[in-house]
């Protein structure tokens, strides 16, 4: 596949030079693409970490608080590096390790990423950012924000790591998921928190009611408990007859527990003839990717047919794997790679790519929130809105100001 422009110009620093980098865009520029070039083309070994227990499991990763030995951040910062430099298999995966990426970078916190570095500085015993580790981080602050217990919340690009770290910032500006020229200059607008008149117009023009919304388009929600009610509703009112198959889970405590936490497939995953169910992973063969939705037309215990766009996809169990901090596989859960797809929240679907959606955006709370859920569709075609409130449409002013200043930075270089 070829690289669009912005690509090539990110490809070429991370390759071609030995910075640590930011890799940014908005959704849909292509950075998980191009990150997965760079770990099956990288000369040296890159390991991949994930901000959460769900993402590495998705990506096949570990967790950045994992590998770094940071546990859950419990304690003063002095108990926290004394711990992780004390753990000789934290030091032996430090030392050994040539480049990082930290996958979704936005959502680690200021004061994660500050103890990470130093402890790759301690264990490494060279006084240079990350002990001369490569990092790479990836991700879009404008989406949604790290899960902090403490308030307010501090943003990694506000921490002495980050400053230390002289990241050389690649933006990815072209977008790959949609062409739509019209919906793009809306998503930008509402990404940096802009309400106006051309997008209040735009968001007006795309509610609608649920008689109005064709059969099939997956619902969006802000909360678990109108997702969860949602698609038990809509399921039992087939007339088929269901089918459970349960999900098979190898492994010990507390990696159980925790990938049937973070696993993105059900504990049970129910089925009818004629159910919409939703792909949660990308296809090898390219058939459908991470937000996928099609019908179900037939399953049995080792096959599930699903009709997508007109043609009928099968598709055997698939393994999800949950891997220590070493990158052992220390749990496995097997399943058909769905779910019930009537609904979903905004949370759960960053990341995916959806064809169509009906959302709710009434009464968020994150910065970002909007924003993530009207990007997961294609073009505007494909989406309408179950309503929509001015107070869910805004950004992080912190957010707002980092991207200024890289805007700025790259027009001085320019």
């Amino acid at each position: 596949m070829s690289l669009t422009p912005s690509q090539e110009k990110a490809w070429k620093l991370l390759f071609d030079t030995p910075y640590n980098t930011f890799l940014t865009g908005g959704p849909g520029t292509g950075k998980s693409f191009l990150i997965r070039r760079f770990f099956n083309e990288s000369p040296v070994a890159v390991d991949i970490l994930a901000s959460t227990g769900a993402a590495a499991i998705v990506i096949g990763g570990r967790t950045f608080h994992s590998f770094f030995g940071l546990g859950i951040m419990q304690g003063t910062l002095q108990m926290i590096l004394e711990k992780a430099v004390s753990n000789t298999r934290v030091k032996r995966r430090i030392k050994k390790a040539e480049c990082i990426v930290i996958d979704e970078i936005s959502m680690i916190p200021a004061d994660a990423l500050d103890a990470a570095e130093q402890v790759a500085r301690a264990v490494r015993k060279v006084n240079v950012p990350w002990g001369g580790l490569r990092v790479i981080g990836v991700g879009d602050f404008a989406q949604l924000p790290p899960v902090s217990r403490n308030a307010p919340r501090k943003w990694c690009f506000d921490s002495t790591a980050w400053r230390r770290s002289d990241f050389q910032t690649a933006v990815l500006e072209d977008q790959v998921r949609t062409k739509d020229k019209s919906f793009l200059e809306v998503l930008n607008k509402i990404r940096i928190g802009i309400l106006d008149e051309d997008v209040r117009t735009f968001l007006d023009g795309r509610v609608m009611t649920e008689e109005e919304v064709e059969d099939g388009v997956p619902r969006l929600f802000p909360r678990r408990e109108q997702t969860d009610k949602y698609n038990l509703m809509c399921l039992n009112r087939l007339t088929s007859d269901a089918m459970s198959f349960p999900t098979e889970y190898l492994g010990e405590e507390p990696y159980l527990t925790q990938i049937k936490k973070d696993a993105p497939i059900p504990e049970v995953l129910e089925l009818k003839k004629g159910a919409i169910v939703m792909f949660r992973m990308n296809d090898p063969k390219q058939r459908f990717v991470n937000g996928t939705v099609g019908r179900v037309e037939d399953f049995d215990e080792g096959m599930l047919a699903v009709e997508v766009n007109g043609e009928t996809i099968e598709v055997t169990p698939f393994g999800f794997s949950l891997h220590n901090a070493e990158g052992d596989e220390v749990a496995h859960a097997m399943n058909f790679p769905v779910n019930l797809a009537y609904a979903s929240t905004i949370h759960k679907i960053q990341g995916a790519t959806m064809d169509r959606a009906h959302i709710d955006l009434r009464s968020l709370w994150e910065p970002g929130q909007a924003y993530v859920a009207l990007s997961r569709v294609r073009t505007q075609k494909g989406l309408s809105l179950a309503g929509w409130t001015p107070t869910s449409i805004f950004a992080d002013p912190a957010v707002s100001s980092f991207y200024s200043a890289l805007q700025a930075a790259a027009f001085e270089a320019s």
